[in-house]
């Protein structure tokens, strides 16, 4: 089985290719025979895992098996502990009501730079949270915060799973990839039996 760990970059797609010539995973990744557990939308960034496995990808994209999914958001403004109470809650979107995530302010991560900087006003200062969900709907991390005030800026998908066998950005760069090891496989598949 083959699993890698790929940090796609902002306005990237998260597919193998484009009728209309934009960046996708091709242009970063030649491994054949794997494919996208799971998506990101081409302003986000962050962990995406491919892999030639339909099992796997299974586990990972079906919502049934729940689990978690850590993003780092970068909002406007500084959320208030009732803004976060309510992002931990859960929050009424269009398509209904989330399910309680974990969150929390954090320090700016040290992480590159986007090449298309963030919108900046000099008057709005920004923040940092750490969001851990186990539901993945469209866009679900930007309707959240713009839900309770604080559009989202920059969003970077961190990691996929808990614990040791959490698959992480940790070592990667944007654009970067790196396929995991047999013994970090193994784990993965008695985590998700």
């Amino acid at each position: 089985m083959i699993v890698l760990r790929f940090w796609k970059p902002y306005d990237v797609l998260t597919q193998f290719t484009d009728a209309d010539g934009r960046p996708t995973l091709a242009d970063y990744i030649d491994v054949p025979d794997v494919y996208a557990a799971g998506r990101l939308d081409r302003d986000s960034e962050g962990l995406l895992v491919l892999t030639d496995s339909g099992w796997l990808n299974a586990r990972l994209t079906q919502p049934q098996y729940a689990h978690p999914r850590t993003y780092w958001a970068q909002v406007e403004r500084v959320p208030d502990d009732a803004a976060l109470q309510r992002l931990g809650a859960g929050v009424e979107l269009s398509d209904g009501w989330t399910l309680p995530a974990s969150v929390r302010l954090m320090q700016p991560p040290d992480i590159p730079d986007r090449p298309v900087p963030i919108r900046y006003r000099a008057n709005v200062p920004t923040a940092w949270l750490e969001l851990t969900l186990t539901e993945g709907r469209n866009r679900q991390v930007r309707r959240m915060t713009a839900a309770v005030g604080h559009p989202t800026l920059r969003l970077v998908r961190w990691s996929l799973g808990e614990g040791e066998n959490a698959i992480t950005l940790g070592g990667l760069q944007p654009g970067a990839w790196a396929r995991l090891s047999d013994k970090h496989v193994a784990a993965l598949k008695k985590t998700f039996r």
